[in-house]
């Protein structure tokens, strides 16, 4: 059971908390954080309208493993066994569908040196002891019929799930309001801050409130967390936009059972379906900072490796295209955790796996409100001390 958070009143720093950022991250801990009964304020001026917009929703830590990541698979194993009884809740809580799934993800290769490398990452994830099983090419089509002929084998992660975070969003921004959570559709121009820390936010514009007070503030606000006034140089963030590209097909009827990622010449692909016929396709990874721009060869990569394994995709009509930007880190690990300013909480650097790690997120910043001090994990703010001294 998690220890409540402590909420006095009459404090001079507010009576309650604010998170800076309303995506499926910081809805997720305003949701936890209201449940414990605590007074909480969500400040976003498009509340699901960043990267938890143009997010798939793949909750796949076996088939996403990277040979340097083993940290990150650990967290993202954690927070999907915690997702069922999330979603749960919150389905419960607001009657929504979150169209959660877990048919797995089935990763394939289009030639023979995508294949080796394949069969060399299932070599690593059988030392990590994950439950993946190598599949010809045969097995494959047999799974998922419209796959193409060319397609030369897989590896199948079982236990991989998927969720919708569009529904998501729209669940936790009902479920907050049904516990009668403001969420103030406002751009937070900074923190307030005094000789004692973090006094809450100011707002951006010339509506009334100037402020809203708080003796806490969870920064949520992704690949933009390493941009707010207010905040220390040293205690922000080292947090950067990693723009990602992403179509959304449609079919009468579902055209995939399951997810589908690819390697195509050593080119990276996934295919995401919705029970609705709704596909997913993405997703480009590209270094420009803060360009949100749809473009015709991000979207033409995407298709061109997509009908590679699937040649009937050209013929779904194109739904949305949309770009977000991932908060990235240096180590590709989020930042959980209490900062070195007094009352400021962080909880971004989620880059590809924000909507996978939202429900473990949500527990450990509800225990740090809650004035647990545990600052040993690795999604730790002070990982990064030593190399900004």
């Amino acid at each position: 059971m998690r220890p409540k958070i402590e909420n006095p009143t009459g404090s001079e720093r507010g009576h309650g908390i604010v998170v800076v950022g309303g995506g499926v991250v910081g809805l997720s801990i305003a949701w936890q954080a209201a449940l414990d009964g605590v007074s909480v304020t969500v400040v976003d001026p498009s509340p699901g309208g960043g990267a938890s917009h143009a997010a798939a929703g793949m909750l796949a830590p076996v088939s996403e493993v990277a040979y340097t990541e083993e940290p990150l698979l650990r967290l993202g194993v954690d927070s999907l066994a915690r997702w069922p009884a999330f979603a749960a809740r919150l389905a419960e809580a607001t009657g929504h569908d979150l169209d959660l799934r877990a048919e797995g993800t089935l990763d394939v290769a289009f030639d023979a040196d995508d294949l080796a490398a394949l069969h060399e990452l299932s070599t690593f994830m059988a030392k990590l002891d994950l439950p993946v099983e190598r599949l010809t090419g045969r097995e494959c089509r047999r799974l998922e019929p419209m796959l193409a002929p060319s397609v030369r084998g897989g590896v199948l992660a079982s236990g991989d799930a998927w969720i919708d975070p569009r529904r998501v969003v729209r669940a936790l921004l009902a479920a907050l309001s049904g516990l009668g959570v403001p969420v103030v559709r406002r751009s937070v121009a900074g923190l307030d801050t005094g000789d004692d820390g973090v006094r809450g936010v100011r707002l951006a514009g010339d509506e009334s409130p100037a402020t809203i007070p708080a003796r806490q503030v969870v920064l949520a606000t992704g690949a933009w967390s390493g941009t707010l006034a207010g905040v220390p140089p040293e205690v922000l963030p080292p947090v950067r936009p990693v723009k990602g590209q992403i179509m959304r097909l449609r079919s009468p009827v579902p055209v995939l059972s399951r997810c589908v990622r690819g390697t195509v010449r050593g080119s990276a692909v996934y295919l995401v379906p919705r029970g609705d016929g709704e596909l997913v396709l993405g997703a480009t990874q590209e270094e420009l900072g803060f360009d949100t721009r749809v473009t015709a060869g991000g979207l033409w990569e995407l298709l061109r490796d997509a009908r590679e394994l699937m040649p009937g995709i050209t013929e779904l009509e194109v739904a949305d295209v949309v770009a977000g930007l991932r908060p990235g880190t240096p180590d590709n690990l989020p930042v959980i955790g209490r900062s070195a300013l007094p009352g400021l909480i962080l909880a971004t650097g989620h880059h590809r796996g924000g909507v996978l790690l939202a429900p473990l997120t949500a527990d450990l910043v509800v225990r740090l409100l809650a004035g647990d001090t545990t600052d040993d994990h690795p999604c730790s703010p002070s990982r990064f001390k030593d190399s900004r001294t």
